[in-house]
Formats: C-alpha cells, sequence, structure tokens
C-alpha cells in the first residue's frame, strides 16, 4: 500500500507513523510545506485516555513522551481576587515543538518520507497515485474545500477573540484567571508545558525533567470588548504587553511572548462525511473542538489511532474507511457538544460574574457537562464540600435535596416530575390509570408531579385520549387524584399544567401515529393564523377577536377548576406549538393585527390569558410558565427573544418560568445531546433573575446535582426516566446515602429502600495460573 499525508502535524504524522509500524512493507510520504521546526503554538495537553491508547499502540513513542511530560492534578481558578483550587484532575503537558520531534525521530526510524517546505500535490493527483489518501491539513484544510460538495462542511464562527502566548516560567497549576476591566471581562488559561525551575516557587504541584520551565498563556474576551480595548489597533508586540500587564498577577510581573501569535476567533468545523473514495479526513480537517475543553491534537491523535485500527482489522479499504467514521465521529460529536457547552461559557462569562465565589469555580469547571458534581466530589471531596456550604446543603445533603420555595408552596426537594401527554382519559376524564400514574410518581419522593396538558375545551383537545378541566365532572375526578397524592404522599406537591392544542389538536393517539389527523370525527381548528402543522395537515381558522374572549374564559374557568380540585400549583402552556405558544413564535404568527407582528403584539394574547388566569388562582399558590426558547428553526424564536418572553412573564407574576425548546414546527433541527436545553434556562435564570425549570435529556441525579449547584437552574424536570422507574428519586436518595426529610420513604415501602443483593460477591478468588 502507498499512502500519501497531506500535513505533518501531530495527527498526520503519528498516523504515518502507526501505519509504517504496522506494515513496513507501506511505502508512506508525507508533505508538510513549513520547516521542521515551525510550530505556531506552545504547550500541547494530553488526556491519560489519549496516552493509553499511545502506550498500547507504539510504547517508543509513549516512553519519549512519557519522559518530557510535566503533569499536574490542580485547577485554580482567580476570580475577584480569590483563588479557588480544585485538585485531582490530573493532566499531562509537553512543548508543541518537543512533540513534534518525538514524532519526526519515530517516522525517521521507521522508514517514512518527510517532506518539509513542501506543498503536496493536488489531492485529486495523489488519490490517482496512491492507494490512500490522508488529509491532516488542519483547521483551513484545502482538501476538505476542494471536495466540499462530497464532505459538506460546516464552518461556524464565534464570538470571543483569543490569542496564543507563552511564558517562559511553569505556572504551578492549570489556571483560569478573570479580570474585570473598564472594557469589560477578559480571561486567562494557562497551564504549564515545561517544568518549573528550582528556584520557582511554589514549584511542588509539577513534576518532570528540569530544562527550561515555560507555560502556555491564552488570553481572550468577547468581540467588543476587544475592541473597546484597542487591541484592533495594536501590533503583535503590543498586545502581547497589554496582555502581560493585564494579567500581572498571575504572572508574578513576567513579560509574555508570542509566536507569530495573532488574535483570531474560533472556528467550529463540523463535516458530514469523512472519506471520499481512497481520501479521508483526519483531525482538525474534518472537526475542531473548542481549546477550552481540551486539545485538537487530543482528538487528531485518537484518529489516527482509529484509522490505524480500521486499516488493520478491515478486510478492505472501503470497510475500514467507513469502521472509521462509525467509531470516531460520536465520538467527536459528543467532544463537540462539550466544547460548544464550554466556549459558550466563556463568551457569556459576565452572566455569572455575581455568583458567590465557590459556586462561581463550581460553574466553570462544569460548564461542559463532562465534569460532573459527582466527578468532583471523586477527585476533590474538600472543594465539592465548601461549595455545598457555601449552597447552604446541611451535611450530608446532597443539593438535589434542598428545599425550594415559590410563593406559598415549599417543595422538599428540587426534582419535578415533568408533563407527559398520557392519552388516556375518557372525554376528557382522568381515570384510574391517571391515579396509579400520577400516585405512583408521587410516592416515588419526587418534590412536584406535574400532570400532562389538561385542556381548557373539547376544542382544545390533541387527541380524543387527552384529559380535561372544562366540566365539573372532569374536577372531581382531578379531585380524587389530588387527594391521594395529599393524603398518601404528603410531603409532594402536585401541579396542573393547562394548555389548548392550537392548530397541533384533532389528532390521533400517539402510538397510532403522533401528529397524524384523526380519519374521522374531526373538530374544527384555531390557531394564531391560518397555517398547518404539517404540509398534509387541516388547516386551522384564524383566531377571532370574539374567540380569543371565548378562549380566555375557558382558561379562567379551567383555572377556577383547578384551585377547586385542590392542585398545589398552576403552569400556563405556552410551548411546543400549541395555541398560546403559536402567538408567540414569529414562525407561526403571521397577524397583522393587535396580536402579530413585534414581540409586544405576539405576547399580548398570552399574557392576557396569563393575567385572567392569575386573577381566579388562589393567591398563595405559585403560577408557572411553560416557553420553548427556540424554535431550532431559521427566522424562529431566539434565545434572546425567549428571554424577554421569560422577562414579560415575570412582570406579570409567574412565579418560575418552565425552559423548554421546540415542537413549534415540524421541519425543526433541534440540536439533541444530554441536557441539551439546559443553557437556554441558565440565560433566563441569570438574565430575568427569575426562578426556572430546567428541561432536556436531564437523565442522572448527577446532572441534577450539578445543575443545581452551579446555579443554572432551581428545578429539573425530567419525563422519560421518571417512566423508566417512577421512584427515581428515593433510588436516587438510596444511591448517594441521603436518609433526610427530602426523600422519605413511605411506610409500606421502607423494607425496599436498600438495594436487593443480586448474588454471591465473596467467592475467593483464584490466585495461581497453571499451564499444561
Amino acid at each position: 500500500m502507498r499512502v500519501a499525508v497531506i500535513g505533518g502535524g501531530p495527527g498526520g504524522l503519528y498516523a504515518a507513523a502507526l501505519l509504517k509500524r504496522l506494515d513496513p512493507a507501506r511505502e508512506i510520504t508525507v508533505w508538510e510545506r513549513n520547516a521542521p521546526d515551525d510550530t505556531f503554538g506552545f504547550g500541547v495537553v494530553l488526556s491519560d485516555e489519549t496516552l493509553g491508547g499511545i502506550e498500547h499502540a507504539d510504547p517508543v513513542v509513549y516512553e519519549a513522551l512519557r519522559r518530557e511530560f510535566v503533569r499536574w492534578d490542580d485547577i485554580d481558578i482567580v476570580h475577584r481576587g480569590t483563588r479557588h483550587t480544585s485538585g485531582g484532575h490530573g493532566f499531562a503537558a509537553l512543548g508543541r515543538r518537543r512533540l513534534l520531534r518525538i514524532l519526526h525521530e519515530r517516522c525517521r526510524a521507521l522508514g517514512v518520507d518527510l517532506r518539509f517546505r513542501t506543498e503536496a500535490p493536488h489531492p485529486e493527483r495523489l488519490s490517482r497515485t496512491y492507494d490512500l489518501v490522508i488529509a491532516a491539513d488542519g483547521v483551513h484544510s484545502a482538501t476538505r474545500e476542494a471536495y466540499a460538495h462530497v464532505f459538506r462542511p460546516r464552518v461556524t464562527g464565534h464570538r470571543c477573540r483569543y490569542i496564543w502566548l507563552a511564558a517562559d516560567f511553569a505556572l504551578d497549576a492549570f489556571r483560569f484567571e478573570i479580570a474585570e476591566t473598564e472594557h469589560g471581562v477578559m480571561q486567562l488559561h494557562g497551564y504549564p508545558y515545561s517544568c518549573p525551575s528550582p528556584d520557582h516557587h511554589p514549584s511542588t504541584r509539577t513534576s518532570g525533567p528540569r530544562d527550561e520551565s515555560a507555560s502556555t498563556v491564552i488570553v481572550e474576551m468577547r468581540e467588543e470588548v476587544w475592541r473597546a480595548a484597542g487591541f484592533d489597533t495594536m501590533d503583535e508586540q503590543e498586545s502581547v504587553e497589554r496582555c502581560a500587564k493585564i494579567f500581572a498577577d498571575a504572572l508574578g510581573g513576567r513579560p509574555l511572548r508570542s509566536n507569530k501569535s495573532a488574535w483570531t476567533t474560533f472556528r467550529t468545523v463540523v463535516t458530514e462525511r469523512w472519506s471520499h473514495g481512497n481520501l479521508v479526513l483526519l483531525g482538525d480537517a474534518a472537526h475542531t473542538a473548542h481549546f477550552s475543553i481540551g486539545s485538537g491534537t487530543k482528538l487528531a491523535v485518537e484518529d489516527a489511532l482509529a484509522l490505524a485500527a480500521c486499516l488493520d482489522e478491515q478486510p478492505s479499504l472501503p470497510e475500514a474507511l467507513t469502521a472509521y467514521e462509525e467509531e470516531r465521529k460520536p465520538v467527536v460529536a459528543s467532544t463537540q457538544r462539550a466544547a460548544r457547552a464550554s466556549l459558550e461559557w466563556f463568551e457569556n462569562l459576565d452572566r455569572y460574574l455575581g455568583q458567590p465565589p465557590r459556586q462561581f469555580a463550581f460553574n466553570l469547571l462544569t460548564r461542559s457537562r463532562r465534569v460532573t458534581h459527582g466527578n468532583l466530589r471523586l477527585r476533590d471531596p474538600r472543594f465539592t464540600d465548601a461549595v455545598e456550604r457555601e449552597f447552604g446543603c446541611p451535611p450530608g445533603t446532597p443539593p438535589m435535596f434542598t428545599p425550594f420555595r415559590l410563593r406559598g408552596l415549599t417543595l422538599r426537594n428540587r426534582v419535578v416530575v415533568s408533563p407527559m401527554d398520557m392519552y388516556s382519559a375518557t372525554d376528557g376524564v382522568p381515570g384510574d390509570f391517571h391515579l396509579v400514574h400520577l400516585g405512583a410518581r408521587a410516592l416515588g419522593g419526587a418534590g412536584l408531579v406535574m400532570t400532562e396538558m389538561v385542556c381548557v375545551s373539547p376544542e382544545g383537545r390533541i387527541t380524543p385520549g387527552c384529559a380535561g378541566l372544562w366540566t365539573g365532572r372532569q374536577a372531581d375526578a382531578w379531585r380524587r387524584i389530588t387527594d391521594f397524592v395529599h393524603q398518601q404522599a404528603p410531603d409532594s406537591a402536585i401541579g396542573v399544567q393547562l394548555g389548548h392544542s392550537g392548530r397541533k389538536g384533532s389528532t390521533r393517539l400517539m402510538w397510532e401515529g403522533m401528529d397524524e389527523p384523526l380519519p374521522r370525527d374531526n373538530w374544527p381548528l384555531v390557531a394564531a393564523s391560518p397555517l398547518p402543522y404539517r404540509p398534509d395537515g387541516r388547516i386551522p381558522g384564524q383566531v377571532t377577536r370574539a374567540q380569543l374572549t371565548d378562549i380566555r374564559e375557558q382558561f379562567t374557568a379551567a383555572a377556577w377548576r383547578a384551585a377547586r380540585a385542590g392542585f398545589d400549583l398552576l403552569e400556563l402552556h405556552c410551548a411546543h406549538g400549541y395555541l398560546l405558544s403559536g402567538f408567540l413564535s414569529p414562525l407561526t404568527n403571521r397577524r397583522t393585527d393587535a396580536y402579530g407582528g413585534s414581540l409586544d403584539k405576539r405576547l399580548r394574547f398570552p399574557l392576557e390569558v396569563f393575567d385572567a388566569v392569575r386573577g381566579v388562582w388562589p393567591e398563595d399558590r405559585p403560577m408557572t410558565v411553560r416557553i420553548s426558547a427556540t424554535d431550532w428553526a431559521e427566522g424562529g424564536t431566539t434565545a434572546a427573544e425567549a428571554v424577554e418572553i421569560a422577562r414579560a412573564f415575570a412582570a406579570h407574576g409567574a412565579d418560575a418560568i418552565d425552559v423548554s425548546t421546540g415542537q413549534v414546527v415540524a421541519d425543526e433541527r433541534p440540536e439533541f445531546g444530554r441536557s441539551y436545553q439546559t443553557p437556554f434556562a441558565d440565560r433566563i435564570r441569570h438574565e430575568v433573575d427569575v426562578p426556572v425549570i430546567a428541561v432536556g435529556a436531564i437523565s442522572s441525579w448527577d446532572d441534577v446535582n450539578s445543575l443545581i449547584l452551579a446555579g443554572r437552574t432551581d428545578l429539573c424536570a425530567l419525563a422519560r426516566p421518571h417512566l423508566y422507574d417512577p421512584h427515581w428519586t428515593l433510588h436516587a436518595a438510596a444511591e448517594q446515602g441521603y436518609t433526610g426529610p427530602a426523600a422519605v420513604w413511605p411506610a409500606p415501602y421502607r423494607a425496599g429502600s436498600r438495594r436487593p443483593q443480586t448474588g454471591r460477591t465473596d467467592a475467593p478468588k483464584p490466585r495461581l495460573a497453571l499451564g499444561g
């Protein structure tokens, strides 16, 4: 096999070395347009996971790296003159130039042909003359652009400017430092990559060879701050000197140095395909992840390991390249989600500056959602205990089991059973199924159990199986359920969600065809504008002024019945494309009267309904509002508009905002992932200063603890986990060893509060292995 590698960075070099080591008969050529020692970065960070892969694949390279590494455990966060340290993290770094030299030496020893200061031939020509072409030509990959119609790249720019610099001494930890200047907030990311000299103090937190001492220093700030500070008019040296002055405390008054350093904005690269014929992308050519969660070098090296392994394992090149994509794409996608969360956290750093100092540090450490409360408790229990004490957790109490007050209602813990449509009512009347379903979740320990969307009229139903509150008979049936919860699970609260289906009504039961129109017995649909939810759906009538009055009165009557039925909390459903949500989104509200157009006008009817409901709902009972904070579609509600929507409801008396997203238009493109909707709640909480309920793929109690303790939300609503396990909250308490008042097992269930034994675990292990 003849292999051409375009780009002599770490990923391309390591791929060449691995392929040659696996099969010395391979003819491998690497083209690099720069000189051998040219590099535009300073230090490189590699995780223990990546190093383990290198050790297994090529012990020679691993041993050479091991001799050079600087290792440290601590992360320092310096904010408003206070330094907080969290330990137990485990990093390893070395100079980028030294890494390249190690890989050069390994490639030469194996017989790889390295061609420096040489532009690679066009990839089309290489594809004709080589069996395999590896494009490792970086974030500005000419190869990727030459075949953009095949790889279909998406390149996204971001809002911060940053510059890579170095300091000629070793920081004694990975350091984040925040500077609040007259122009705005700036941040420093720094870490050592070469060991400190003997006279550097303190020097106990790093270990490695004692040659020159150096640290990578990245300075980052929002574009508008960068311009206000005048960096856009400075040359390279002026920028370096100004950064050293701003962060003089972190640097101990020492200077910074550059290496053809320039201010730039990070670009996230995502490609739909990574291979084309015998051509394959690797590293930054295929994907990028923000530097704040690690190194692009790490991903490139892991790509090289996977590509070499797939070529070794698969019988043909096409199968190997397919296997490579299938293996790496999910890993990279997960990393990019975490990197995006971290990037956006730093873009909006000023949002968190007023947090208590330790909570701010915890928030920073958990910003990507990869490091969690549980991770930090294992790594540094002393730090985590201090954060919990500052938050107000009693000793031995996880954050999720702290109480929370909304108006006259005190919830015993921060867990909410999210509204879930059951489609199991008859003529809108909840029956035994609802009693068992909601009663079981209340017995399961959640602080608040929410009903499904309860419809305010027959025409406001989604399906024939939807529950309602338009008759006294329905209210009596709900009273039976609330009485059960209050009597049998007295420490749990039960809330009702009121809504009207709008254009998404008169459809089949979910399991018979979600959002598909009923084949018969349809009822008339109304919406903000006469637009069908799906192209093949029924066209609703535009709500008239008279109908607006009728619908508002239907909500008011349903709220009065809900109060009589004994609900502790009422939520107004203004999300997911139902009637009130349809007024809020510019994609579904095309009206030209007083209820359409600007955001203020689109808010008018939902606020009128809210005010009417609040007027009849008991003063001491809280009211919340569920909104879709983005439509996940071009031209729809933006995150900034969601802040204003939340602000408007809060001003009218909403006690909390339940922040969901999407389901407003059928052609949405959500960015699914763990806790993917929580950043919208986080933003609203900090910009509006209103309590929020976070939802969206929150699946573990560790996630709940992390989100609560970081101050990103006040309550967490979980749906599917409660379908999987009605006792999710009690089991979360048992698994954390918590037995306090926020998670009390019902007396008949106490014998089950410990996990059952599953089999013998004390069998003696074999001590000798005898071969014959």
